[in-house]
């Protein structure tokens, strides 16, 4: 296991031996130099932190070239991810009608009255759920083990769920 001084050598000269192959690499799997050379920057970070851990691997090479693959392909299920939410982003220029007002207002208040005949545990968990909270935020607010809120939320959410449907008309 090398470190200091011997670390800095060795990263240096790996570097220096497959920044090139492993940018080209990326850059035919990325079809964009600019994204390949920031995938070949970030593979040699993980293999920087991977080296002070005393976890250098033995054939380098391969290992950038795996981490830069893997790398990329995350990048690209990000970039799909949000290409398809794209359109959910984009606000219409027309003010919403004044039914669709009443509509969203009403569904509001049945809403409110059903979340209001939960247990003020299902209520806290929906409501910090519906914010964008983690599960283990929520346990932490709540005071329980992150599966026993899952748990709750999965149980909280299934009531809600049952009787929303049960206020519903016909």
């Amino acid at each position: 296991m090398e470190t200091g001084p011997d670390l800095e050598r060795t990263i240096g000269a790996t570097y220096q031996r497959y920044r090139g192959p492993l940018q080209r690499y990326l850059s035919a799997i990325t079809r964009d130099p600019a994204a390949a050379e920031e995938l070949t920057q970030d593979a040699f970070l993980r293999l920087i932190t991977e080296g002070r851990a005393g976890r250098f691997p033995d054939d380098p090479g391969a290992w950038l070239h795996r981490v830069g693959h893997n790398l990329a392909m995350s990048r690209g299920r990000r970039i799909a991810v949000a290409d398809r939410r794209r359109a959910d982003l984009v606000e219409s220029d027309r003010s919403p009608s004044p039914e669709a007002l009443s509509v969203v207002d009403e569904e509001r208040r049945e809403l409110r009255a059903v979340l209001d005949t939960l247990g003020r545990s299902d209520r806290v968990a929906l409501i910090l759920s519906s914010h964008g909270y983690r599960g283990s935020e929520i346990a932490r607010t709540l005071g329980r083990s992150d599966g026993a809120t899952r748990t709750l939320l999965t149980r909280a959410r299934g009531r809600l769920r049952a009787r929303m449907l049960a206020s519903q008309p016909g």
